[in-house]
């Protein structure tokens, strides 16, 4: 299975594209991050967001598209304008046919470190260590994409293999 995490942020919007093979083993097939610029209007940036997910998923055909969930921010404007990357990312796997699931941030770390409680830095840490990485990923929205992606591919497998022992 191949899925394309996405981590909606306002300054950086992470992805990165996993896969899982038969034996279960994770390979890393791209991340990366768009940049987003403060000073250009608020449609410009979410056309770039657009345009850039649209070539990813053009270039790496996931399965399926993995985001955070929303959660709750204490600065209005910053949620609001995080919606809206939200919204274009799920628009974006939606035209391309894609299912998105969401996870809460507790689920990601939990996933990936085993503490929902974990720091950014220790989830930067086991992502590179989960798929072979040489450094760890930079900026940690690349990290956090990467971690989403890695929780789908380990709850849908879970997922799977209950089914599997239910029939």
């Amino acid at each position: 299975m191949r899925v394309l995490g996405i981590d909606c942020g306002g300054e950086y919007t992470g992805y990165g594209v996993v896969e899982q093979d038969g034996d279960g083993v994770l390979h890393h097939l791209c991340s990366g991050a768009i940049r987003l610029l403060p000073q250009e209007p608020l449609e410009l940036r979410l056309k770039k967001i657009c345009d850039g997910l649209t070539e990813i998923i053009s270039s790496y055909s996931p399965e399926e598209v993995a985001i955070e969930d929303v959660f709750y921010a204490v600065n209005v404007k910053s949620a609001l304008k995080l919606g809206h990357v939200r919204g274009v990312a799920m628009l974006v796997a939606a035209q391309a046919g894609l299912g998105v699931v969401a996870y809460s941030p507790l689920s990601i770390k939990s996933a990936v470190v085993g503490y929902g409680k974990a720091e950014k830095s220790q989830v930067q840490v086991m992502v590179a260590r989960l798929l072979d990485l040489p450094a760890s990923p930079e900026p940690p929205d690349v990290a956090d994409a990467l971690a989403i992606a890695i929780c789908h591919l380990h709850t849908a497998g879970t997922l799977r293999r209950q089914q599997a022992e239910a029939h």
